[in-house]
């Protein structure tokens, strides 16, 4: 139903890579590597099964799928909500490699993976908030 909190557009590119269950899937595999990530781990321990839901709703709805994310929890304020936890270029490249890994297990079609990889690269890129 248009109007809602939950519609969006038909053609977006959370439908075109499978909606749901695609993002899922890619924000599991995601903290399945945070888990095996000591220092990505110690990041996200104090609320791990939180910070996997929140991910998940925030990227489908940057993708075009529900606006869930804003719903429950505001604009994103991506910077702002980063800022308490020191995220160093060490760190962004620990985060990338396990969202690279996630990214190839759900075998996007190529320009579909190409957008998706370009976005977390300038994502990580822009939330990097100290020196090492």
């Amino acid at each position: 139903m248009l109007g809602t909190a939950d519609a969006y557009d038909a053609q977006s590119y959370f439908d075109k890579v499978g909606g749901h269950d695609t993002f899922a899937k890619l924000i599991g595999v995601f903290f399945d590597g945070v888990k095996d990530d000591p220092e990505l781990l110690a990041m996200y321990s104090h609320d791990m099964v939180g910070a996997e839901e929140r991910l998940l709703q925030f990227f489908e709805q940057y993708w075009g799928g529900p606006m869930t994310y804003s719903r429950t929890r505001g604009a994103p304020r991506l910077k702002m909500r980063h800022m308490p936890y020191k995220v160093t270029p060490r760190m962004r490249d620990h985060w990338l490699g396990c969202m690279h890994r996630a990214v190839t297990s759900v075998e996007l079609p190529a320009e579909e993976e190409f957008w998706m990889r370009d976005y977390i690269e300038r994502a990580a890129d822009f939330l990097v908030n100290a020196d090492e």
